[in-house]
């Protein structure tokens, strides 16, 4: 980080080779950013552009989700995947009403403050989506968070694509391990969401069989394991409308936010402008978590470990 008039900021440097100019991502990533103010989307302070470099300002958080998690092994608190999750469906609301897409949600690209506010950052491959039929690659999202439609070739993708990733990241917070973890392949990684969800055929998706990765024969077909049931109220609820196979039945952002999950929060959260922070909301705040590999001499009663595995 560097001063920025007496805060902390943190610096994206991307060298440019100079006869091809600026990157069109950098370009693209800056435009969008630069529009977006929200509580829970990093902040752009500024641009400065030379020939040899962009320099992108950002404000400075101290530390992301997948720091956060290694720190709290074993799942965090429910109080605090709850707030979490709030704030990345608000972030995830507020772009997605802008025709925004992020494309790359994953633990390391959520950032914390030492509050507990959530933020998206890094939008290089967020692309702003104004024509719905528009066509995009299916390279996108790091596999494990990568939902069905676009592991098989899809490439007209909506918001459900976001809403996946998001689900994903619900089930990490809550169990402190990737939901479809360490497959090299697209086939892998289908095969590891099959296993879970059941595979799918023409009667559950209509047209699936179309999409260009589409293989039933390299798939083993498993009856889908079910969801374990000992989670708090209306969690595996939410997290079962996030994780739809089929993406147009995929809870959106808004719908997700009134989920009956989030009614233990306090109202007026439901509330607030889109540049103040949920912890401007009295009642709202971080618990600390149960375990935290700084501070392992703290004794832990069993009842507020969750569960370590959680299908």
């Amino acid at each position: 980080g560097a001063s920025h008039l007496g805060q902390l900021v943190a610096l994206k440097v991307i060298r440019m080779k100079t006869e091809e100019g600026v990157p069109f991502n950098a370009i693209r990533e800056a435009s969008l950013l630069k529009r977006l103010k929200h509580a829970n989307i990093v902040l752009l302070h500024d641009i400065i552009h030379t020939r040899e470099t962009l320099t992108f300002v950002f404000e400075y958080l101290q530390t992301d989700l997948a720091q956060y998690l290694i720190q709290h092994p074993g799942g965090l608190r429910y109080n605090n995947v709850r707030i979490f999750m709030f704030q990345l469906l608000r972030g995830l609301c507020y772009i997605h009403s802008r025709r925004i897409l992020h494309r790359d949600l994953k633990p390391q690209n959520l950032l914390i403050s030492y509050l507990g506010e959530l933020k998206l950052a890094d939008f290089g491959l967020a692309r702003s989506k104004s024509i719905p039929s528009q066509t995009f690659s299916s390279e996108v999202v790091t596999l494990w968070y990568r939902p069905p439609d676009v592991l098989l070739g899809s490439t007209d993708y909506s918001t459900a694509l976001d809403m996946w990733g998001a689900g994903c990241i619900f089930l990490e917070m809550l169990q402190g391990a990737p939901a479809f973890p360490g497959v090299s392949d697209e086939f892998e990684q289908l095969q590891k969401i099959w296993e879970v969800l059941g595979l799918p055929s023409e009667d559950s998706w209509p047209g699936v069989s179309l999409l260009p990765n589409y293989r039933p024969e390299r798939f083993l077909y498993s009856e889908p394991k079910q969801l374990r049931t000992q989670l708090p109220y209306k969690t595996e609820d939410l997290a079962q409308e996030m994780l739809k196979v089929v993406p147009t039945d995929r809870i959106s952002a808004p719908d997700a936010m009134q989920h009956l999950y989030f009614s233990t929060l306090p109202p007026p959260i439901m509330h607030i402008r889109d540049t103040v922070s949920i912890f401007k909301v009295p009642g709202v705040r971080l618990e600390t978590e149960v375990r935290d590999i700084y501070n392992p001499g703290r004794k832990v009663k069993p009842s507020l470990l969750p569960s370590a595995k959680f299908w």
